[in-house]
């Protein structure tokens, strides 16, 4: 039966997406402070795509069974 209630893994997931997309573009509330193209955003952005590279080996790696 298919559920329109979507578990906590799921809502997990859609705000770590969320965040992720948030991070990535720069977007911020008004009044704060500008770290868009600072140096730790950079090295942020770094970090991000290379979790992003190993999530996606590993589900390679188990998608094919090795």
């Amino acid at each position: 039966m298919l559920s329109f209630v979507m578990s906590w893994l799921a809502w997990l997931g859609l705000a770590v997406l969320i965040t992720a997309i948030a991070a990535i573009t720069g977007i911020k509330p008004k009044g704060t402070r500008h770290v868009a193209h600072t140096r730790l955003m950079g090295v942020a952005r770094l970090a991000l795509v290379a979790i992003l590279i190993i999530f996606a080996y590993l589900a390679f790696r188990a998608r094919s069974g090795g």
